[in-house]
């Protein structure tokens, strides 16, 4: 592959970061401006959000990006089909693996075309997975006995169809009533008045416990057999962290070097979904020669490659994802209220990730009518995954905000190609059924990296905060341990709450037992009526930080201004103005203060300092 020169000068970093262009230099005036000048450029992306790479860079970042978020959104339908009694029915696990990836790449293309219109990719919540399990796990919703034994289960039978149905019905209504939630909040501007209350106390163990309120999860799939679960966790490590800068080499052929060898990190691109594939290879040859015990009783049947029968064979291999696909969507009180603790988390995260997108793809800092838009557009976003009926919404995926960050590749262009790919995979059958078939202990091993990974995420919220404060450390740790206690006792005495009104209890059970709920709450009331200073909950330093970091060039109006003309149809509409999510500038032309210095004379100004 030709190195393409990008907008700053450097080589196309896609295969090598490192690789920088060896033009000669006729003079160097100073060696430390010139060092600096290189680290400046080092840190800024060779494509940026408005540039469209050659095609082949575009198809090859594209499938990056759904690689960098295979695991997290493989992860979600996997945990929700056991609350919804389908441990047993691959081929149905199989469509929902299908389903999840055609919404997540159909919301991609959204939000990128229509919504905060950033290089970020859409996928599924883990916000939204705990509170879909506490509602699956009330009395009313627990699986019957004979769904846990598979000599039991028929698949194809009313009855059993019927079981999991309900429950996903249920599931499809609550999110679609709660997304309303987060369609409002954006659209109206509410999101700049909730994030004044919302800070790092709130969010650190609000995600923290979404990680570890799932280690039940992970255990029983991580002990169906410790040696292929060790054995999967210590490759991801490998790869993610000791082989991260190690280079693979790759022959390429260009007209300027003809054919040469370049550097291909490919730990880097998909560190998890190759200690999955070589996990899965290796318990497919133990399968095929019989090492692994074929009874079912005995220790280490699951981590064979044919327990889940004939899934690929069984699979269309062309499938169409709609609304409705499970039936008529009902609606559970309970479900709708924990369903919106998870939304306010995801908000809330998204922000975030909307700054960090920005900063790593060269663009301007994002202005409030694209957030506005962005977390309206993820609330359609999760109105549609609840239509479709993928059990769970959408988000912002950190993940492949920090693929930007390695790539050096910030164009939306390939983030769109992306969530092209992904419908197109989520509509072949063969394709979520080879995904059923991954042992559950190479399952249990990813689980064990991303739900750690998750735990961590959430503390590392803290580093804006000042810890050395006594309040901050008391509201932290507070909300972490009632968050894991109170849940944890509500589950074991779920009879307690009788208030004589069963939507309530409901309600209430449904909330006492989402660990990120409690936790968030706690945080949330005790950081706003704790007396502190913004600067010691952290409230000041996000905002900072990103103002220094920024150093794009590019307007902000090329960036976040709607697409095809809109912009340009409602500029001179003054209504527009009182639109939250529509951009507006006053056409009114502006006369520059004496005292301003244009920017041709302080770049002149500038160089001449530096000389």
């Amino acid at each position: 592959m030709a190195p393409v020169k990008g907008c700053n000068g450097l080589d196309n970093p896609a295969f090598d970061i490192n690789e920088v262009n060896d033009q000669p230099r006729e003079r160097i005036f100073n060696l430390s401006v010139s060092d600096s000048i290189e680290d400046d450029n080092r840190n800024k992306p060779t494509y940026r959000v408005t540039d469209v790479p050659p095609w082949y860079l575009c198809i090859f970042l594209a499938i990056q990006h759904y690689l960098t978020a295979f695991g997290g959104i493989i992860s979600i339908p996997l945990i929700v089909s056991e609350g919804l009694c389908l441990q047993h029915d691959s081929l149905t696990q199989s469509q929902l693996i299908n389903t999840i990836f055609f919404v997540s790449g159909l919301c991609t293309i959204l939000q990128v075309t229509f919504g905060v219109r950033l290089p970020i990719i859409q996928g599924g919540t883990f916000s939204l997975v705990t509170p879909v399990m506490a509602l699956l796990s009330m009395p009313e919703w627990k699986c019957p006995a004979w769904t846990q034994n598979a000599t039991l289960v028929n698949t194809s039978s009313p009855e059993f169809v019927e079981v999991w149905q309900t429950r996903m019905r249920t599931l499809q209504g609550s999110i679609m009533v709660a997304s309303l939630l987060q369609i409002i909040v954006g659209f109206s501007g509410l999101i700049g008045f909730l994030m004044r209350f919302i800070g790092p106390l709130t969010i650190a163990p609000t995600i923290s416990l979404i990680g570890l309120s799932l280690y039940d999860s992970a255990g029983e799939k991580t002990g169906s057999h410790w040696g292929i679960s060790a054995m999967t966790t210590v490759l991801i490590i490998l790869f993610s962290q000791y082989l991260l800068s190690v280079p693979i080499p790759v022959p390429v052929y260009s007209r300027r070097k003809k054919l040469h060898t370049t550097k291909f990190y490919i730990f880097q691109i998909m560190p998890i979904l190759l200690g999955i594939a070589v996990s899965w290879l290796l318990c497919y040859i133990l399968t095929i020669y019989d090492v692994l015990p074929s009874d079912p009783a005995q220790y280490g049947y699951l981590a064979r490659t044919d327990v889940k029968g004939n899934v690929i064979n069984e699979a269309s291999w062309f499938r169409v994802p709609y609304p409705g696909q499970w039936g008529i969507p009902t609606v559970s009180l309970a479900g709708v209220f924990g369903i919106m603790a998870g939304i306010i988390c995801s908000m809330a995260e998204s922000v975030g990730d909307y700054h960090a997108c920005a900063k790593l793809s060269g663009a301007p800092p994002p202005p409030k009518h694209a957030i506005n838009r962005g977390i309206g557009v993820e609330g359609l976003g999760c109105l549609l995954a609840g239509a479709f009926g993928t059990g769970n919404g959408t988000t912002s995926y950190s993940e492949n905000v920090a693929a930007l960050g390695i790539t050096k590749v910030g164009s939306r262009t390939v983030i769109f190609l992306c969530g092209v790919f992904m419908i197109l995979l989520g509509m072949l059958g063969k394709i979520g059924a080879v995904f059923t078939t991954i042992p559950l202990p190479v399952i249990g091993g990813m689980f064990l990296i991303m739900f750690g990974v998750i735990t961590a995420a959430g503390i590392a919220n803290l580093q804006s905060t000042d810890m050395n404060s006594t309040r901050n450390i008391f509201v932290f740790g507070f909300s972490m341990f009632c968050g894991l206690v109170i849940p944890n006792w509500i589950m074991k005495n779920p009879d307690f709450i009788k208030t004589g009104v069963t939507e309530v209890d409901q309600v209430l059970q449904v909330l006492l037992t989402t660990n990120m709920f409690v936790g968030g709450f706690l945080g949330f009331f005790l950081d706003n009526t704790i007396p502190g200073t913004k600067r010691e909950r952290g409230l000041l330093a996000w905002g900072k930080e990103h103002h220094e970091d920024c150093s794009s060039t590019l307007m902000t109006g090329q960036v976040y201004d709607l697409p095809f003309g809109i912009t340009s149809c409602l500029a001179s509409q003054s209504w527009v103005r009182y639109i939250p999510f529509c951009p507006w500038q006053d056409p009114r032309p502006q006369e520059m203060p004496d005292d301003t210095i244009s920017p041709k004379h302080s770049a002149k100004v500038t160089d001449e300092a530096a000389l």
